[in-house]
């Protein structure tokens, strides 16, 4: 017969035996909730970056919407950098920043080839 304890200050386990719960280390909890507030404010930056080089992307290409994205996703493995990496350039650029020559070329490519699939 298997016999569950329902203590608060237990956990119960199938095989009928107390689990001690584990001891919360305060210090460690906030230690964990910074590191996650971080990298979501890290993704909010990210996503902000990227959703303003798609709208560059859109309109120096004449790009119908959907296409700005995928055109900075081809250029990101086009040229082995991280998506956020090439939205930064991109964005830059139209504020005087320089392109790199492969990042360029790949926009170029990338551009093109939406153009063409959009007629």
């Amino acid at each position: 017969m298997i016999t569950v304890d329902f203590r608060h200050d237990a956990l119960p386990d199938l095989a009928g035996e107390r689990l001690t719960p584990e001891p919360v280390d305060p210090a460690a909890t906030i230690t964990d909730l910074e590191r996650e507030r971080l990298q979501l404010q890290e993704g909010i930056t990210s996503r902000a970056l990227i959703d303003q080089a798609t709208g560059v992307v859109i309109a120096l290409g004449g790009l119908h919407p959907a296409q700005g994205f995928d055109v900075l996703r081809d250029v990101s493995q086009h040229t082995n950098r991280k998506l956020r990496t090439v939205a930064g350039l991109v964005v830059d650029r139209m504020s005087g920043g320089p392109l790199p020559d492969d990042v360029r070329q790949a926009l170029d490519g990338a551009l093109a080839r939406a153009r063409a699939q959009s007629g």
